[in-house]
């Protein structure tokens, strides 16, 4: 299967697994695809253990795998030198695409031999990441020394246990046992990872809160919605990616409608674009922009 088939078939897992509900019409005409494709690539789903429900009409949805479904490593395996050639025709692709990540989570994920490293594009975090990746399969705390906490303006140790890892390995999910809240830390503010001998004590309270598409987490949304320009819609997507599923043109101009867990991470985008964003709803957000800028004018 050539390069094309391949992005095509994830991106029609993308769709297919994603919040809104399209038909095979619509995926067809998505993907450039006949209809007789769509069919084809959904029963490949099928053989291959992946759970697809028929909602209604013609509109199908990709699950999780059940817990008896073949593991996916027996499914597809690469030698060493197959998973370094993957990598690097990956690694060819301009950062700012957003099949790049996927391709590189879904590689790390389904090939064992190499160490989750190799997909790491900045090598200072790569060790973190193993390092972290290692003590979570082993269910270890760990402590992060020297983090840089871009909250509270600190530099110390922190005491977590780690579970996961945002799929682009930017930050990894931990349970802090100081406060008994699960944050996510970024890897590139870690001064060193300390492995500890004692064993997770708090398993049962780890859960990846929700995250937005300027990778903020919190636990319950609010819809914000932009009207942009094309020079601030290609920024957004450039910088943050995952944007791109939230954005609908309208006219000369584009309209990002999604769900916010923090004002911050937008806020500071929308800041150094003014003349190119409109607010069009979400009056908390516009007050909590207004509080900003007035907070900071004084300051200048």
């Amino acid at each position: 299967m050539d390069q094309p088939k391949i992005e095509r078939m994830l991106r029609l897992m993308k769709y297919m697994s994603g919040n809104v509900n399209y038909t095979i019409d619509e995926l067809a005409e998505k993907l450039d695809m006949s209809y007789r494709t769509i069919y084809r690539y959904i029963d490949t789903f099928k053989a291959a253990g992946f759970v697809v429900t028929k909602l209604y009409g013609n509109i199908y949805k990709l699950g999780k795998m059940p817990r008896n479904a073949v593991d996916i490593d027996h499914l597809i395996y690469f030698s060493e030198e197959e998973a370094y050639l993957v990598n690097s025709l990956i690694d060819r692709l301009v950062p700012s695409n957003s099949l790049r990540a996927n391709l590189k989570d879904k590689l790390s994920a389904v090939y064992n031999c190499t160490t989750v490293a190799d997909y790491v594009d900045n090598k200072f975090t790569a060790a973190h990441v193993e390092t972290l990746g290692d003590a979570a399969k082993a269910k270890k705390k760990v402590i992060l020394k020297n983090y840089e906490s871009g909250n509270s303006h600190t530099i110390r140790d922190r005491n977590v246990e780690p579970f996961a890892f945002t799929r682009d390995y930017m930050d990894v999910w931990a349970y802090d046992l100081e406060d008994g809240h699960n944050k996510t830390f970024k890897v590139s503010r870690i001064g060193e990872v300390e492995v500890t001998e004692e064993d997770w004590t708090a398993e049962s309270c780890h859960a990846k809160n929700g995250m937005d598409v300027f990778r903020m987490t919190g636990i319950k949304p609010i819809r914000v919605k932009l009207r942009m320009s094309l020079m601030a819609k290609n920024l957004l997507v450039e910088e943050f990616p995952l944007a791109e599923k939230d954005l609908k043109q309208d006219g000369e101009y584009w309209i990002l409608d999604t769900e916010i867990y923090n004002f911050a991470g937008i806020c500071r985008f929308c800041v150094g674009l003014l003349q190119e964003i409109t607010i069009v709803d979400s009056p908390d957000f516009r007050n909590y922009v207004r509080k900003y800028l007035d907070t900071y004018r004084e300051t200048i």
